[in-house]
């Protein structure tokens, strides 16, 4: 799905930093500067769009999860809605450290969530007392709130969706340590050499996120798509052998009368 010039441009999405605030490494994508800010090339964002989605696709097709990040305050909502719909995982509260690189960590505080609903559902929790029930609730609001959105993510995802790299660069180092694939929206004030899949674009604007992420989501929502596509045909070539063979018996029968 090819990317709109216009449609960017009416997003704010060509809208860089102050040209004093800028990162000399995003020369390439700077298209000129205008009272003070610089203003991002969108050629070259929708370009870097359509490659970026492409990749993803690929990754969602293998099978594989795609981790957003997005802890400000302007994103957070946009990315939450997006990601979910796709059902990929997202984290927009505050980044756990050790999230990628102490996984198994992270992955015993998601356990211990659903050990706490499992209580709940078999009658557990109501054996303890009023204020362990508390604390036990208490824990487990704790935890929805940090990583409930990533519950589903049992091993290391196959790629890494950021919006703004200087916000979440925990995030960024911690992929690059386990080289996991980068994917971000990078304004002019940022490095773009820590990211493997540049989108130079305006990362602050709601409304410019939201235009990025509905077409990396899109492309993500093909890719898993066609993984869906390919896992049915062999159920439906499996259906169909039986006609198939009925097929073939009955021609030979003619043949030989």
């Amino acid at each position: 799905m090819a990317v709109e010039v216009k449609e960017l441009l009416e997003a704010g999405v060509h809208f860089g930093h102050l040209t004093r605030k800028w990162d000399p490494n995003m020369a390439p994508y700077v298209y000129m500067e205008r009272n003070g800010i610089h203003i991002i090339n969108l050629y070259k964002t929708a370009a870097k769009m359509d490659e970026a989605g492409a990749a993803l696709a690929k990754i969602a097709a293998s099978g594989r999860k795609i981790l957003f990040v997005a802890t400000k305050k302007q994103a957070k909502d946009i990315v939450a809605e997006k990601a979910g719909s796709i059902d990929m995982p997202y984290i927009t509260e505050r980044w756990p450290g050790g999230m990628l690189t102490n996984f198994v960590t992270i992955r015993k505080a998601v356990k211990k969530m659903a050990s706490i609903d499992r209580m709940k559902k078999d009658g557990t929790f109501m054996t303890l007392s009023k204020k362990e029930r508390l604390q036990v609730d208490r824990l487990r609001a704790k935890l929805e709130k940090n990583l409930g959105s990533i519950s589903d993510m049992t091993r290391l995802p196959g790629a890494l969706f950021v919006v703004d790299i200087k916000c979440e660069h925990i995030a960024i180092k911690e992929a690059q340590k386990l080289n996991i694939p980068i994917f971000a929206m990078v304004d002019t004030n940022s490095d773009p050499r820590q990211v493997d899949y540049v989108i130079p674009a305006n990362d602050d604007a709601s409304k410019s996120i939201d235009k990025i992420l509905t077409h990396v989501t899109n492309a993500i929502a093909e890719g898993l798509a066609e993984r869906k596509a390919e896992k049915e045909a062999p159920k439906a070539d499996k259906k169909a052998a039986p006609a198939k063979k009925a097929e073939k018996a009955a021609a030979s029968k003619e043949e030989e009368e």
